[in-house]
């Protein structure tokens, strides 16, 4: 017997999911993931989904579950879930800053709540890290607006944009902004002595610099996967950073690695130029055993994090770069100017009184379709 379920497929920043009203799902967890992992086409050993709604890669093997939120000054809470494309399993380890910004669109297309037209700003609750995001957009005619100005590196248009920020983003799933004490650590890897910066900013990411792992930092994804020493040695990297921050395991979605360089002159994906001198540093990331296309957002607010943080490996090459310096409130904004495999992503950093206030990123968001997804007792 076949029930269909109500659903949004969504592109939120530069990855796509979809997404459910938490209450329409199967209650007990077990039954929830295998259903959500069939309506995805994992596991698939072929890697690309083609019998479910997936896109065979992490930026489009994604899931967010919302409902309305019963904590007092919440509007909603959600819960993200990327889905392993190999295996029948979903990790909930993290939490997605692209994928975030669709969650209001949602929730006001799905009816789980209701909004006035104009500005509107929004507070969610991720359950993944147990961490506040406060939206902001516009409303028209009760709808997320999708027509502006923005438009984000690696994705085709302009939308409306729509203001990401997490208050206190320090400590993630780690015991806060630098979770060994340091701004930098020596990590061993058979005898080699490797320099990273471990950070937890919204996301907990291990940091390493491009030359160390045989990378110009100006490499295509597709370049980056297919070297097999390379990406191994950051695999290493990530387990041992995670240990080092302090996880008893090492997950597959959490900690990410970045990959740092100075400016550099580079060419993007769609075969266009990106100056050095129209960004900060070059930066790619590492998500689920693959390169980025182009930055995870809650990845791009950690680096943001780490550029105004002095002796990391970020602000060595930033030159702990800061900006609207307010002494009355002493509050520092900290922008950043990220190098991707799609373009310049600017994300942001606020300080005050020498403490991590919160982290910033503009994204847009689109619904792409609304209906019914099958959920099969019979899934084989």
């Amino acid at each position: 017997m076949t029930e269909w379920i109500n659903a949004c497929f969504i592109r939120g920043g530069t990855s796509k999911g979809l997404f459910f009203n938490a209450a329409d799902l199967p209650a007990d967890d077990a039954d929830r993931d295998a259903a959500l992992c069939h309506v995805m086409g994992s596991p698939d050993p072929h890697g690309r989904q083609l019998n479910g709604m997936g896109g065979g890669i992490s930026s489009l093997s994604k899931v967010m579950l919302v409902t309305a939120s019963t904590r007092e000054g919440f509007d909603v809470d959600y819960t993200f879930g990327q889905v392993e494309v190999g295996i029948d399993h979903i990790d909930y380890s993290g939490n997605c800053g692209n994928l975030s910004s669709g969650v209001i669109p949602f929730a006001l297309e799905a009816g789980i709540i209701s909004s006035p037209d104009g500005q509107q700003e929004f507070q969610l609750f991720n359950t993944n890290t147990s961490k506040t995001v406060t939206v902001t957009l516009e409303v028209v005619n009760g709808r997320a607006a999708t027509t502006g100005a923005v438009e984000l590196p690696g994705v085709a248009g302009t939308s409306s944009p729509i203001q990401l920020s997490y208050p206190s983003p320090a400590g993630s799933r780690t015991a806060g902004l630098l979770p060994t004490g340091s701004p930098t650590n020596v990590l061993d890897d058979d005898g080699s002595a490797i320099t990273v910066s471990l950070v937890d900013s919204t996301l907990p990411v291990v940091i390493v610099r491009a030359t160390d792992v045989g990378l110009s930092g100006t490499e295509l994804p597709g370049e980056i996967d297919a070297n097999r020493p390379a990406m191994a040695l950051l695999e290493r990297l990530r387990q041992a950073g995670a240990a080092a921050m302090g996880f008893q395991t090492c997950p597959e979605v959490v900690p990410k690695i970045a990959v740092i360089a100075p400016p550099q002159d580079s060419t993007t994906l769609d075969g266009a130029d990106l100056a050095a001198d129209s960004v900060d540093i070059m930066v790619r990331m590492i998500s689920m055993g693959k390169a980025h296309l182009a930055v995870p957002g809650t990845g791009a607010m950690c680096l943001a994090a780490a550029a105004a943080v002095p002796g990391t490996l970020v602000s060595d090459i930033t030159g702990h770069h800061r900006t609207e310096q307010s002494p009355e409130q002493s509050t520092e904004h900290s922008i950043v100017r990220l190098g991707t495999p799609s373009g310049a992503v600017i994300a942001a950093a606020d300080y005050a009184d020498g403490e991590l206030a919160s982290t910033t990123l503009i994204r847009t968001a689109r619904i792409l379709m609304r209906g019914q997804v099958p959920l099969d007792s019979d899934r084989a």
